[in-house]
């Protein structure tokens, strides 16, 4: 019961929640021994056709990359490849290259200098890793720069905030009086008589 306090994720959980719900039910736990517990594992988790299973993953999509992280996908195809009986180094790195994520798997079949072999499979797993890292990295300071060079707009903020406006104090001085309009002479406007000599003057 100590041990299965551990089974927290996936199938072992569901096992587990099996087993105390049966314990629930009838009242008797339905493992009695260390024995016993060891051949029910066995039988759980250890397929009869393991080998078989393992082939047809990795003859198939389901152990492929997808969006997981590097790691999480070598984890699953280092489990197959032995259950699977591949030996060949070839075809394994084959199997690795046809699971990785495209992006990756051209960078490193592109690689300028320190391409891995064909039959080098820590040479790929290593390669897949490092640029996974420099990608994850690049990605995190891209985020900094772009969060550090934003500048906030009226559309970034919430429709509830009100914008600020500013209202200077009323002047305590006394209104300036407008301009009085200039005094006509008591002779009337005077005209501009050379103007008017120079218009006659004109040819028609």
């Amino acid at each position: 019961m100590w041990t299965l306090a551990f089974f927290k994720d996936g199938r072992a959980a569901k096992w587990s929640e099996n087993l105390f719900r049966q314990e629930a039910n009838t009242g008797i736990f339905p493992i009695q021994s260390w024995a016993h517990f060891k051949q029910q594992f066995w039988t759980q988790f250890f397929l009869v056709n393991a080998e078989a299973d393992a082939v047809n993953a990795l003859e198939g999509f389901s152990y492929y990359q997808g969006h997981r992280t590097v790691d999480d996908y070598l984890d699953t195809f280092l489990t197959l490849v032995p259950d699977a009986g591949y030996t060949d180094p070839q075809t394994l790195v084959v199997k690795f290259c046809q699971g990785l994520k495209t992006s990756i798997q051209s960078q490193i079949a592109t690689m300028p200098f320190g391409q891995p072999a064909d039959t080098d499979l820590e040479a790929w797993y290593a390669a897949a890793r490092r640029i996974n890292q420099v990608r994850l990295t690049n990605e995190a300071f891209q985020s900094t720069l772009q969060s550090t060079t934003m500048v906030p707009t009226r559309s970034a903020l919430p429709r509830s905030a009100p914008l600020l406006t500013f209202r200077l104090p009323p002047s305590t001085l006394p209104p300036i009086p407008p301009r009085p309009a200039p005094p006509i002479p008591s002779g009337g406007i005077p005209m501009d008589i050379d103007t008017v000599r120079k218009a006659r003057s004109l040819p028609l």
